[in-house]
């Protein structure tokens, strides 16, 4: 008995120091420097994340400055300008600072511009959405991304879904339609913003898709597929900008000249540079399953703190609708997870974990 309990105790002892009977990691860190180094990467996703929202909802609500296009015409032409700055600060300190080398190539960016197409269609959706529904909804009005990835991935890569997930979606669907009745028994609701929401939704699921079928033309390096993809979208925002008619608008806008706006502007292109790389960390450092469930539990919080900061007063079945969009998520995250184990090997998973990823939607 004393050998079992002995046992026990060891199991327990190497879970919690993640090696085989030592306190330290393979790598001499110990458990407690490894926890610490993960807590503070996940509050700094967070932090990116959530803040981010929030300062594209404030450069998004200005009521004297309507040009969402513009808006994220800036947010791209700043990354694309990150990614040439990370270049050089990776060429002065290559042991600091790891970047790929990237020189603009013209057949590259033709075999990426489809994905640019439905990346750009992506992102100034997600920004439409926020306008129009607020930080509080958004959660919810962006929640079908899993659905069309089920729905998508049958109709275009042929692939099945399990009973699980799809269970898992409904619920998704559920507290989808709860949240819009809900905004409209408050009278809060953008049946425009729901519309967009849904249509940033669908672009998210394809922007997936997209993504892996021109990973090759990029050598599978996502650092070189965002600065293509940033080129490319900046290129085509132009004319849209121009029919639109916002260059009028930024013509007679007020503060076009004051260095808050343009402060701003700056800012928020360098959160939306910085969610992509910290999403990275995020991932290297623990997994991309706890990664989605990062997002998830990041998501909840971001709409507590829209709700107490707006002073927002929501019903019991409004935050039931938030927390079915958000189990539904968690649990299908669960369930995916579960089935890609049975199915790939050791390696494959080691490969996606180091893996950075693209900032694929704005607004997480």
């Amino acid at each position: 008995m004393n050998r079992i309990q002995l046992k026990r105790s060891n199991i327990l002892r190497m879970a919690l120091s993640g090696s085989s009977g030592s306190t330290e990691q393979p790598d001499g860190e110990t458990f407690v420097f490894r926890a610490v180094k993960i807590g503070v990467v996940v509050a700094l996703y967070w932090f990116i994340s959530i803040t981010m929202v929030f300062l594209n909802n404030y450069l998004l609500d200005n009521h004297e400055l309507d040009a969402p296009l513009f808006v994220t015409f800036f947010q791209c032409l700043v990354t694309v300008a990150l990614c040439w700055a990370m270049q050089l600060l990776s060429a002065l300190c290559p042991g600091l600072i790891d970047f790929p080398s990237v020189r603009f190539d013209l057949k590259t960016s033709r075999e990426v511009l489809p994905l640019s197409i439905v990346f750009i269609s992506m992102i100034t959706f997600n920004n439409l959405c926020l306008k129009l529904v607020g930080v509080a909804f958004y959660t919810v009005g962006r929640s079908l991304s899993t659905v069309f990835n089920v729905l998508l991935s049958y109709v275009i890569l042929k692939q099945t879904t399990s009973l699980k997930a799809i269970i898992c979606c409904g619920v998704i669907l559920g507290g989808f339609w709860l949240g819009v009745d809900q905004e409209g028994v408050a009278g809060s609701l953008s049946w425009t913003g729901v519309f967009f929401g849904v249509l940033a939704s669908a672009c998210v699921s394809l922007n997936a898709i997209y993504t892996k079928k021109v990973m090759p033309a990029v050598d599978g390096n996502i650092w070189k597929l965002s600065f293509y993809n940033n080129i490319n979208a900046c290129v085509l925002f132009i004319p849209l900008i121009i029919v639109f008619g916002e260059v009028g608008r930024l013509v007679t806008f007020s503060h076009l000249m004051t260095a808050k706006f343009w402060g701003m502007m700056t800012l928020g292109g360098v959160f939306g540079f910085a969610i992509g790389y910290v999403s990275g960390l995020q991932i290297k450092y623990t997994s991309p399953l706890t990664h989605n469930v990062s997002g998830t539990a990041k998501a909840c919080a971001q709409t507590v703190i829209a709700v107490l900061y707006y002073s927002s007063t929501k019903s019991l079945l409004w935050w039931t609708s938030n927390m079915m969009v958000l189990g539904g998520s968690s649990a299908y995250t669960w369930v995916k997870s579960l089935e890609m184990k049975r199915v790939q090997t050791p390696q494959d998973t080691d490969k996606e974990k180091l893996l950075p990823v693209e900032k694929s939607d704005p607004g997480v």
